[in-house]
């Protein structure tokens, strides 16, 4: 309706029409966002999936930094400063900013990178189809920067028995498993679980208000219980 109302009011100012079709029609109020995280023991076990290492490497960095895949894909080498465990990145709007990391990613890193020292961070399996931007080329290896689609891809595939631990592998084809925005998702969440306060919380996410948070910093059922059982005052007398 938003998109709709914005064109009409631009053709509108064209001449192109003089009324207002949508005039009478309600905008529907979006439905709450109910998506739980990823508890802890699922991305404990997300750690175990047999992958390659470049998959491990982004997964982790995505986890261990709350950024968003685009921005992480977005990397090249020479945006690394992994003695600080950062990495600079283009952010939405286009302003530079960091991204921290910690040691998962810093011990993967060097194994991923090799002896490159420029061009993207993260690799296709194959070189670079003709016409591919030279920014999204590898100058050392000739292969292209991998793209959101294929790392989407990636991750839900190998996620279908994680988001449904009750299911069968003979029924993998037919499961779906997580996106990418999940990962992100169960970062943030655990981090508020853990006490982070909301500035923190904002800081890494780059959000730009305290209630676009709101649906990561929902506790799980897991922390709640802990929560309960944290302030039960037999369990604070046995301490």
């Amino acid at each position: 309706m938003s998109i709709a109302r914005k064109a009409i009011g631009w053709w509108q100012r064209q001449g192109w029409i003089e009324g207002d079709p949508t005039i009478g029609i309600e905008r529907r109020p979006a439905p709450p966002d109910r998506t739980k995280a990823p508890a802890d023991n699922q991305i404990t076990a997300l750690w175990r999936v047999d992958v390659a290492l470049r998959e491990k490497t982004f997964w982790t960095m995505l986890y261990e930094s709350a950024a968003r895949a685009d921005e992480v894909l977005r990397l090249n080498v020479e945006d690394l400063y992994p003695q600080d465990k950062r990495g600079k990145i283009t952010a939405k709007g286009g302003a530079t900013e960091w991204i921290h990391w910690q040691s998962g990613t810093t011990q993967l890193l060097p194994r991923l990178i090799g002896r490159r020292t420029r061009g993207p961070l993260f690799l296709t399996d194959h070189k670079a189809p003709a016409g591919t931007p030279t920014l999204d080329v590898c100058p050392e290896t000739g292969r292209a920067r991998l793209s959101y689609r294929r790392t989407e891809e990636t991750f839900e595939e190998n996620t279908r028995l994680l988001a449904d631990p009750l299911a069968s592998p003979e029924d993998i084809e037919d499961l779906g498993g997580w996106t990418l925005h999940r990962l992100r998702h169960s970062a943030l969440t655990h981090d508020a679980e853990g006490g982070t306060s909301t500035p923190m919380l904002l800081a890494p996410s780059r959000h730009a208000s305290v209630r676009s948070l709101e649906r990561y910093a929902s506790p799980g059922d897991d922390a709640v219980a802990r929560r309960v059982a944290e302030r039960d005052p037999a369990t604070r007398r046995r301490r």
